[in-house]
């Protein structure tokens, strides 16, 4: 579909890269990955026309369409958001208005006319080419796409230069979606969206019929919709198969199989230039001299590149509070005035947090995340209810718009330093650089930074002083994964309490230990990461009476994996909502429970009255029971198995081995299918045989 052949490109006198080759066919699924001004948007711009090569060649197949999402800097006016959606239609809208006037003609026309069978012809291949396209579902079609993005209903007929640049962003993510091009190229798509349409977005891009290019510093958004890696590294394009994950694990080996054939090409460099320097001078030696001289001449040498030093810092811990850290008691939340223009974002609401919990608000755009770590950071006021802060409790918040609170006359270097003088300049210049601030960027004042930079430095600059309750809205907004990635080390290692709203979804599934549902008012509590939150409103959603069967409870739930690894998190009251063990009893406590069957009788009394003549003999019992108990130890071992194998995943240590390991975990998990049915089985037959 496009190939690049030999392509290279310059950005001023830096090189982006040179001599790449890179084919994308209809089908891929690419995330673009490297580190932050390695050419990344470059190559997006130029796979889209915007931008040309330096060296080399691009070819296109004929007829390809592509469609462009830059990061920011769209700007839509002069429509509503629902016609601003329906304009990528205006080519359909043409055929539908030829459609109705070729209609008309052929009502006027002689059906033997040579003229008539010219227009119903047009007419026939206009059809075939609308109905190929959906014509006649357009107004559908957008409002999906709209509702999945964020947008409610009364927000479709609203004008679209009413919006933010980041519900702009989406507007534009929006339009292209609909296009539906050949080629889709997104730059960030995932950096104005929230959680919920992050995942409404991942399900689009994982059946959508053509191909797609796509960056993002989302580690889980890349895992589920790409099937290859592309990275720009030491000014080559690198290919590999697979997600992020598999990417991850292929380019640690990759590394280790260059490291071993340096040091193999260095070995034998040092034994030929031992050999020419004792034998140069010597003429019975000549002729292997010259010859040991063209080896090394010919010699393509191996090179290393410097990698971006993993940076670990240490923040200082704060001093420790009581175990019960914020308590709210019948807490409600509204603006406006009662009665009249009311709007409620919470009633009554009670929840306790306790010292060391790290704790995620979900709900969708506009549910009230930002309100309650308002509210705990007494930057609101309750309409009514009580809040307590605990014993020793000192909170500090990290707003959106964070920046607002720095000296825009500072340098950015000496601020950082005057929070924290102990630390040496080469551990703030490394630090800053996690943060994306590198070279002579350390030196400008906080004043000419743009909004993203400065709440950058302000997230982290109040790491390096942290309070012992951190409030944190979105702190993963402007973050690269390697900024991400220190921020959630750090946090992990936090000895205090934490509340935080984040997008991003393999850093809430790493950090949180209790998730806070928001929406209509309430707070609904959940034991464990965002895994274990999904599973459990899964399982809400699907039943109680077929959990035994369909429901994945007896997997390893992300918070038992970190117990694994020595992570287990501190203080996560499971009786909120009550942990899966729990949930399994409940679930066949109800199975066997007395629901009526609306005659008067129950279920379970109308099958006691059916079984009386089919009771088991005693032996027969006896062996199912002893089967039955079996298959408890088994599904024992096997949990234990799949944590092992899980762990062990973890450490990569070659990519057989890795190999190895992920069949092994997939047979241990269809074993305990199997298991689990069969345990299903034979204690439904137990108890119905009295």
């Amino acid at each position: 579909m496009i190939q690049l052949s030999g392509a290279g490109k310059r950005y001023g006198h830096k090189l982006l890269f040179e001599d790449a080759d890179w084919l994308i066919t209809p089908e891929s699924r690419i995330g673009l990955v490297g580190a932050n001004g390695t050419g990344k948007s470059t190559v997006m711009k130029i796979l889209a026309g915007l931008e040309s090569l330096d060296y080399g060649s691009i070819s296109r197949a004929k007829g390809i369409s592509t469609g462009y999402l830059p990061q920011d800097g769209l700007t839509l006016t002069g429509r509503s958001v629902f016609a601003e959606c329906m304009s990528v239609f205006d080519d359909l809208h043409a055929i539908e208005k030829e459609m109705e006037s070729l209609t008309r003609s052929m009502s006027e026309l002689d059906h033997e006319s040579s003229e008539y069978a010219a227009v119903a012809d047009r007419y026939q291949k206009l059809e075939h080419e609308f109905l190929a396209r959906d014509g006649y579902t357009l107004e559908m079609q957008v409002g999906q796409v709209l509702t999945g993005l964020g947008f409610h209903r009364e927000d479709w007929t609203r004008q679209t230069e009413e919006f933010s640049g980041g519900w702009q962003m989406r507007i534009a993510l929006a339009k292209l979606l609909l296009q539906k091009p050949n080629l889709l190229l997104l730059d960030e798509p995932t950096n104005h969206l929230d959680l919920e349409a992050r995942n409404w977005l991942e399900e689009y891009l994982t059946n959508y019929s053509h191909a797609f290019v796509l960056i993002s510093h989302d580690r889980y958004f890349l895992d589920v919709t790409v099937e290859h890696i592309v990275e720009i590294w030491n000014k080559k394009i690198h290919f590999y198969s697979g997600n992020y994950d598999q990417y991850l694990a292929a380019k640690t080996a990759r590394k280790e199989q260059l490291e071993s054939a340096y040091k193999t090409q260095r070995e034998r460099i040092e034994q030929l230039e031992v050999f020419i320097n004792r034998f140069r001078y010597q003429a019975t030696k000549a002729k292997q001299v010259q010859s040991r001289i063209k080896e090394l001449e010919k010699m393509e040498r191996i090179e290393i590149p410097e990698e971006e030093k993993t940076v670990h810092f240490s923040f200082p811990q704060p001093k420790p509070s009581g175990r019960i850290v914020a308590e709210f008691t019948k807490v409600a939340k509204s603006y406006g005035d009662p009665g009249i223009n009311e709007h409620k974002v919470f009633a009554n609401v009670n929840f306790m947090i306790e010292r060391g919990e790290r704790i995620a608000l979900v709900g969708v755009n506009g549910a009230g995340k930002s309100t309650l770590i308002k509210l705990l950071a007494h930057e609101e006021a309750l309409t009514s209810g009580e809040y307590k802060l605990g014993h020793e409790v000192h909170p500090d918040y990290f707003a959106q718009d964070q920046y607002k609170e720095l000296d825009p006359e500072a340098r950015i270097l000496d601020d950082l330093g005057s929070v924290a003088p102990a630390s040496t300049q080469t551990q703030l210049r490394n630090l800053l650089g996690c943060f994306l601030f590198s070279g002579d960027d350390v030196f400008k004042r906080i004043g000419v930074l743009s909004g993203g930079e400065r709440n950058r430095y302000a997230l982290l600059k109040m790491l390096l002083h942290p309070a012992n309750f951190l409030l944190l809205d979105e702190p993963t907004n402007h973050l690269d994964m390697r900024a991400k990635d220190v921020l959630l080390e750090a946090l992990m290692k936090y000895t205090g309490t934490v509340v935080f709203v984040s997008h991003d979804r393999y850093f809430i599934d790493k950090l949180a230990t209790r998730v806070f549902e928001i929406g209509d008012g309430k707070v609904e509590i959940y034991p464990g990461n965002y895994e274990d939150y999904l599973w459990r409103k899964q399982k809400q959603l699907s039943g109680a009476s077929n959990q035994l069967a369909e429901s994945p409870q007896f997997s390893v739930p992300s918070s038992q994996k970190d117990a694994v690894n020595g992570d287990s998190p501190a203080a996560v009251p499971v009786n909120a909502v009550g942990d899966r063990s729990e949930d399994v009893t409940s679930a066949a406590a109800k199975n066997s429970s007395g629901a009526s069957n609306g005659d008067g009788t129950t279920h379970e009394s109308k099958r006691a009255d059916e079984s009386k003549s089919k009771r088991l003999n005693p032996i027969k019992r006896k062996q199912m029971q002893d089967r039955l108990h079996e298959i408890e130890e088994d599904i024992t071992r096997a949990e234990a198995a799949i944590a092992l194998y899980e762990t062990q995943l973890q450490n990569f240590v070659s990519a057989e081995e890795t190999q190895r390991q992920t069949h092994e975990l997939a047979a241990r998990k269809g074993d305990l299918r199997d298991l689990m049915k069969e345990w299903e089985a034979l204690s439904g037959a137990i108890e119905t045989s009295g």
